[in-house]
């Protein structure tokens, strides 16, 4: 890889690690003690395409999580997802006797993986149920929840973390480091594009073109890794935002959610990150940084396999030589070492309301033609992933 880290940063990085990690070790002592090779028990609650396909496959090969219990509103997936799983039917749930899980020693974590206006709800009941959360982004449809969400784990002395995956990708992870390197000079301009065409006829794109259970459309689905993206790639958070939305309201997929929005972030630096986000344009999701003396390109940045990044200076592009990885197995049992005490909390309840903040700002800027929104609300990142985050663990 080419301009490594410079010794100096990587003790920087290192003694910002080792205190995070203190920290994280002090908060467990209080927890009950857990046998030393006991994996964390998840329950998994919505058994749609995401948890088919990426989060329950990376529960059988996770190093400290495993799935111990289903929650679903539908009993007969339910059963079969069990069967296949060596699951006890005492073990299923359903949304009605959902809160019966505080009676389960089974369960550790709650991972919440349903439409996002009911992230807030079962996260809080979860958090109430004496249960650490684990839960989807968008963390919440307003900030009122988003809030709330905060204030239940804080109540219940549980643990709230957001699903960020790309915190911990070893890519972006690489990316990040270059980048707190100085590899590409003063970061000058970040370009992010993610979207995809969406159809009312899969189920599960049916609720995102739903405002009542989506919350925002693509914004709040495709364009929330672009916003996230151009934090954690950055290092700091914007104090400005300017957006426009162009939507055809005849088209039936947007009755209810906006369609193509654009947004322009503005740093404290300096920086400025161009955004766009649509369900009505070709498949994308990619991200850009210039900086002073090269330049950064994802091209896809954020997938769940298959990330392209390199390095770019001039016409020479060197492509960042990074493993692949299970995403959501090492999300999991990131969480799953939180609980222990093994590791820092870095995607916290706190990191998803800042998003939801700033889809809302975006969204109110877009309402009024592109007038500028103050965003500098005093939010700073506790733990800085490239930091704490080994790139392969």
């Amino acid at each position: 890889m080419p301009n490594e880290i410079s010794r100096r940063t990587l003790i920087e990085m290192s003694v910002a690690g080792a205190a995070a990690l203190a920290a994280a070790e002090a908060q467990a002592k209080s927890r009950p003690a857990l046998a030393k090779d006991q994996k964390i028990g998840f329950a998994v609650v919505g058994l749609g395409k995401l948890s088919q396909g990426q989060i329950i496959p990376g529960l059988r090969t996770a190093r400290s999580a495993r799935l111990v219990a289903v929650v679903s509103g539908h009993r007969d997936k339910a059963e079969r997802i069990a069967a296949a799983e060596g699951l006890p039917k005492d073990a299923i749930y359903s949304y009605d006797d959902y809160d019966r899980i505080a009676q389960d020693p089974r369960i550790q974590v709650v991972y919440i993986v349903l439409p996002n206006a009911m992230h807030a709800e079962y996260t809080i009941r979860a958090l109430k149920a004496g249960k650490h959360v684990l839960c989807e982004k968008p963390m919440a449809t307003t900030i009122a929840d988003a809030e709330a969400m905060i204030t239940a784990a804080k109540a219940a002395d549980r643990k709230l973390m957001i699903a960020y995956r790309c915190h911990y990708e070893p890519k972006n992870l690489a990316a990040m480091r270059q980048v707190r390197s100085g590899a590409l000079g003063k970061p000058r301009l970040f370009v992010t594009d993610m979207g995809r065409q969406a159809t009312l006829s899969d189920p599960s794109d049916a609720w995102r073109l739903d405002k009542k259970l989506a919350g925002s459309g693509g914004l709040g689905d495709m364009g929330i890794y672009g916003i996230n993206a151009a934090r954690y790639m950055l290092n700091e958070e914007p104090v400005e935002v300017r957006a426009w939305a162009n939507t055809d309201r005849n088209d039936p997929r947007f009755k209810t959610v906006d369609d193509l929005i654009a947004w322009q972030f503005r740093f404290p630096s300096g920086a400025i990150c161009n955004g766009s986000t649509s369900f009505n344009y070709n498949a994308t999701m990619s991200f850009e940084l210039w900086g002073e003396k090269a330049r950064l390109r994802a091209d896809p940045g954020a997938f769940y396999g298959g990330n392209k990044f390199a390095m770019v200076d001039g016409g020479k592009f060197t492509d960042m030589d990074v493993p692949e990885i299970d995403q959501f197995e090492r999300e999991m049992d990131w969480m799953a070492d939180v609980v222990r005490g093994k590791a820092p909390m870095v995607s916290p309840g706190e990191e998803g309301l800042q998003d939801v903040r700033l889809i809302q700002a975006i969204l109110d800027s877009a309402a009024k033609n592109g007038a500028p929104i103050r965003t500098d609300w005093g939010y700073k990142r506790a733990v800085d992933p490239a930091a704490v985050v080994d790139i392969v663990a």
